[in-house]
């Protein structure tokens, strides 16, 4: 009988997209895209090929996500209508007998066949079941097994503001938990159906041998890897960190945490999460997303791992098909820029092709993503454009615009022309405190119009998209239309946005501590010098050398662009040839052979 294998890829953003920016999801939607791929088309070669299945939240309406400010509602749309085989609809049956309910969607990569499995977790609290004798809710049941299974003390988080979240994450990895315990024990509830022995030996001899792997990401999942390990289930498991808790609250401190060998919990540390966390030590194989995070996980956890990167898909392969992306999206930036910049302060009107965008885009951690060091940079950068123009070496009719995407969550009902038009009723917490610094530096835009400032710094606190309110753009197409992005990060464990940058071929300056920096130094270069992905030393350099490099980079590509737009195109296609080495082949092979144990060619 031909072996089986069963993958199973778990995340709390494991898709599909909801209203909500990237991240996590785009992670594991590209390492399931991927394996699809290379099943299909022989890459990796498999007699069956295995069932892929993706696992996660579902948030079906408003109100129903645990982080009510987000407001996340899952979108089913992109889905093929899909009805369960005979195996997925016994377990999803059994599984709703015990109070867990699964949304089921699917998408096809050709003939390779990736099912969706969303949990709702929001209702656990009113679900009631029976344990230890006694009726009590599902949630409590949970945590109360967790209790007795791995002395997981719930009880002592009670009084956490982040309770609400802790919970969804038990709640959800216990699902998942459930799903794969469900899925392994099937074969022998089967076999076990028929009275006379021989022939239940029979029907279990018939039955492939079951391998099931569960990949998590992120430790919102790393309960079910916890729970299947002490409830007997025999599974390969890998846990990857995408950063570290006590890490992302050090912030820029972990490396000096790191060289001091120091792994106390600052404060501010949620120790529910933690506790989460560290369950990653009944991981199989635990995989870090850089050198960093590996040290992280060291320190805080005394947990040994193994780096794999993070990668892009690139979706444009012809480089001139991007170019032409490049401009149509620039001139929808430069002339909404110009349009809105005149309709809100009745100013002077500028010229469309005379303003260069840049951009910056992250979570909303002001200290963590070094917005202070880039709004410096930017003040520093103005005076030697003011320089450049009086000289002559620049057209006076220059300005650069450097937009600042964060929010802490969607938002409707924004003013017109937005966000050059930004009242302050709509920003709150961390938003309100980045805009006071672009006004204590006078950095804003109407002062572009007239010179007083010739570079300026534009708040954009919206998750992009084509009906955001603002310039109606996809994330992708306002990459692709400025001119550069600056990413000055004091704390990162990979950057992302940094390949997503160069997938749409556009030039990016990064700070050193970003993990995927370190790839730098082997790649491709088409232009002698600095090149189209620049990296500045936030580490070791002083304060004021280190914005100085940031504005002399920023000024760099602006020079390229204006006086040079061959080279400043062959920059743009080194860029994208970073995004475009850094792929997910390799680190989808790593991951397979980590849950599969087989070796791949």
């Amino acid at each position: 009988m031909i072996d089986r294998k069963c993958i199973i890829i778990a995340g709390e953003e494991a898709g599909p997209k909801s209203n909500k920016m990237g991240g996590i999801w785009n992670v594991i939607d590209a390492e399931v895209k991927n394996l699809a791929q290379m099943l299909e088309d022989g890459t990796i070669e498999e007699e069956l090929v295995p069932r892929i299945f993706v696992v996660g939240s579902y948030y079906g309406h408003s109100g129903s996500d645990w982080n009510k400010g987000l407001n996340r509602i899952t979108d089913m749309t992109e889905f093929d209508d899909f009805v369960p085989d005979e195996e997925l609809s016994m377990i999803i049956e059994e599984l709703k007998v015990k109070g867990i309910e699964i949304v089921v969607g699917a998408i096809k990569i050709k003939e390779i066949e990736i099912v969706y499995l969303m949990f709702k977790t929001n209702d656990f609290c009113r679900v009631v079941v029976e344990y230890k004798g006694e009726h009590i809710c599902l949630e409590n049941k949970i945590k109360a097994e967790a209790y007795d299974l791995i002395g997981l003390d719930s009880l002592s988080f009670e009084n956490l503001g982040n309770r609400t979240e802790y919970a969804h994450y038990l709640n959800l990895s216990y699902a998942i938990s459930e799903f794969v315990h469900t899925l392994v024990s099937l074969r022998e509830e089967t076999a076990v159906a028929y009275e006379d022995k021989l022939i239940s030996e029979f029907a279990s001899s018939l039955m492939p041998t079951l391998y099931v792997s569960l990949h998590c990401h992120e430790f919102g999942v790393f309960y079910a890897i916890a729970r299947l390990k002490k409830i007997g289930v025999t599974i390969n498991t890998v846990a990857t960190y995408h950063a570290t808790i006590p890490g992302r609250v050090a912030g820029h401190l972990s490396i000096k945490k790191i060289r001091e060998n120091d792994s106390s919990l600052g404060n501010g540390t949620p120790k529910n999460m933690v506790t989460l966390e560290s369950l990653s030590s009944y991981a199989d194989v635990v995989t870090a997303v850089g050198d960093s995070t590996k040290k992280e996980i060291k320190l805080f956890y005394g947990i040994d791992s193994i780096v794999v990167r993070n990668g892009i898909d690139l979706e444009i392969e012809d480089i001139d098909e991007l170019l032409d992306k490049k401009f149509k999206c620039r001139t929808k930036i430069q002339e909404l820029t110009a349009s809105k910049l005149y309709n809100t302060h009745h100013s002077v009107e500028l010229l469309p092709e005379k303003i260069i965008p840049i951009f910056s885009i992250s979570r909303i951690e002001i200290e963590n993503k070094g917005y202070p060091d880039l709004l410096d940079s930017l003040l520093l950068l103005d005076r030697m454009v003011r320089i450049e123009i009086k000289a002559g070496r620049l057209d006076k009719n220059y300005r650069v615009v450097c937009f600042i995407i964060t929010a802490h969550g969607p938002k409707t009902n924004l003013p017109e022309n937005f966000p050059i038009m930004l009242n302050e009723d709509i920003l709150i917490g961390e938003e309100l405190r980045i805009q006071n610094m672009i006004e204590n530096r006078g950095l804003e835009c109407s002062k572009l119009p007239n010179g007083d400032r010739y570079v300026s710094a534009v708040l954009y606190p919206q998750w992009l998209s084509d009906h955001d309110g603002g310039f109606n753009m996809n994330v992708d197409e306002f990459m692709a239309g400025c001119i550069a992005g600056i990413f000055p990060s004091r704390y990162e464990p990979f950057l992302l946005t940094g390949l997503e940058a160069g997938k749409e071929a556009t030039p990016s300056i990064v700070s050193k501590v970003c993990g995927f920096s370190d790839a730098l130094s082997t790649a491709k270069r088409l232009v002698m010098g600095m090149g189209g992905v620049l990296v500045v030393d936030n580490i070791d350099l002083a304060y004021l050398e280190t914005i100085a490099d940031y504005a002399l980079a920023m000024d760099y590509f602006i020079d390229t662009y204006t006086d040079d737009k061959t080279k400043y195109n062959f920059l743009c296609q080194e860029a994208n040839l970073l995004a475009k080495d850094m792929n997910w082949k390799e680190p989808t092979k790593q991951y397979y052979e980590m849950l599969t144990g087989t070796k791949l060619k």
